[in-house]
């Protein structure tokens, strides 16, 4: 899947801007000519690529936003939460760690801008003849690593009450596999509707080894907001003939009755294609047993740590935090002593994302490596999420309860693998 169709998926409130500059002027408070930014000729555009995904009937967001008569009531909403980059969901901090990821959904400081002037200006209409023509979008079940070549659903339909206790399921599913393959892609989905009820989903698999941090049989996590799993050319994780999936399910009633069948995608490498790497995904930095979270409390720390075996490039980063979790970094304390700051961001429990380095940026860390993940949680009624800031909280997996770790990827290499890609990320940075 490429970036422009994960964007135009993210939930993405539209562009709004007033008056730009005309090209060649010095400022917009000259007497130079300007150009007055409309919706037609400059909002619907950045609409089409990163909102309209969502913001339509029967998706994930709260309102449509296909037409100038749907957007101009939000439109000032629209520029605050565009400005505090909280729309699109996509909270990386851009002045510290890795600067460049695959599949980035944010608004660039133009197209933020241009929404800001549309704003200012009285958001007009414009003329409809400069309108771009309607986008195809995805259909609203559409697979966000491309269609499966394999799917494999939980054996019967799981119904969720309207006011059921939160509960916590072990479902095998038979993969139907005949022959070994190597997956490329996964991806975990609830059915249509039915994220709303879902609060988290881990595919593994029932071959699992019980030591050695490559076996594992770890498939994939969903959580709402979740992209799937791409992995990088070269890595992949094995998936044996005859393997029973298990679906550790976690589901929170929402008001009314819904139904789910949870379902699990797989893409594969072409046949007897063995990939170089197997690619590991797994909890690292769980602070459970310290974390606490006083009432009214804010910016309350936790920190948790793991330990690389061996050389190691890592390929992606998602924080897990539950409602009142605030903001999350991860840095690498090396051997030596040195600490490298890998990634920060905000936190919203409405959006699980997962972060992928791109490939030249991916960071390379020595064996003896400690990554360090530090947690931030607001326990205030600032916090417009928190359901009681009067209230006490630790370690649990309620939604209400709360949690503190990273989801990370990567994968291990030889110590002269290591040194060839360090030679070669050097060349290419002074290149």
């Amino acid at each position: 899947m490429n970036g422009k169709s994960f964007a135009a998926w993210v939930l993405v409130l539209p562009v709004v801007g007033g008056v730009l500059t005309a090209p060649g002027r010095a400022s917009a408070s000259s007497q130079d000519s300007v150009v007055e930014v409309t919706f037609t000729k400059h909002v619907l555009p950045i609409m089409q690529r990163a909102c309209q995904q969502c913001h339509r009937p029967g998706s994930v967001a709260p309102m449509s936003l296909l037409t100038y008569e749907e957007v101009r009531p939000w439109a000032r909403a629209i520029k605050d939460r565009t400005a505090q980059r909280e729309m699109p969901p996509w909270y990386i901090e851009r002045n510290v760690g890795v600067r460049t990821f695959k599949e980035d959904a944010s608004l660039t400081d133009e197209e933020i801008a241009t929404i800001g002037r549309w704003v200012d200006a009285g958001s007009p209409r414009g003329n409809p003849a400069d309108a771009p023509p309607p986008v195809q979008l995805a259909a609203l079940d559409e697979w966000r690593i491309g269609t499966p070549e394999w799917i494999v659903e939980i054996p019967e339909e799981q119904t969720i009450g309207a006011v059921d206790a939160d509960h916590w399921l072990n479902v095998w599913a038979d993969s139907r596999l005949t022959e070994d393959r190597y997956i490329k892609a996964v991806e975990t989905k609830p059915s249509a509707g039915a994220y709303r009820v879902v609060h988290h989903v881990a595919t593994s698999m029932r071959w699992e080894e019980e030591d050695g941090e490559e076996g594992g049989g770890f498939l994939n996590e969903y959580a709402m907001g979740k992209n799937g799993d791409i992995f990088p050319d070269g890595t992949g994780r094995l998936i044996k003939a005859g393997t029973q999936i298990r679906f550790n399910l976690h589901y929170s009633s929402v008001g009314e009755e819904i139904t789910d069948r949870t379902r699990v995608g797989l893409k594969f490498y072409p046949e007897g294609y063995v990939p170089d790497r197997v690619l590991i995904s797994r909890h690292v930095g769980d602070s459970f047993d310290t974390l606490d979270i006083r009432a009214g409390a804010d910016n309350v720390r936790s920190d948790g740590y793991y330990v690389l075996p061996e050389p190691t490039q890592v390929t992606a980063f998602q924080p897990h935090m539950h409602i009142r979790g605030k903001r999350m970094c991860v840095e690498a304390i090396h051997p030596g002593g040195t600490i490298e700051t890998l990634s920060c961001t905000g936190h919203n429990f409405g959006w699980h994302i997962v972060y992928n380095y791109a490939d030249g940026q991916a960071p390379l860390l020595p064996a003896g490596t400690i990554l360090h993940v530090i947690g931030w949680h607001d326990n205030t009624a600032a916090n417009r999420y928190n359901p009681d800031p009067k209230n006490w909280v630790g370690f649990g997996n309620r939604s209400i309860d709360d949690m503190s770790f990273a989801w990370m990827s990567f994968f291990h290499m030889p110590e002269s693998v290591f040194e060839q890609k360090l030679a070669e990320r050097k060349r290419l940075t002074n290149d």
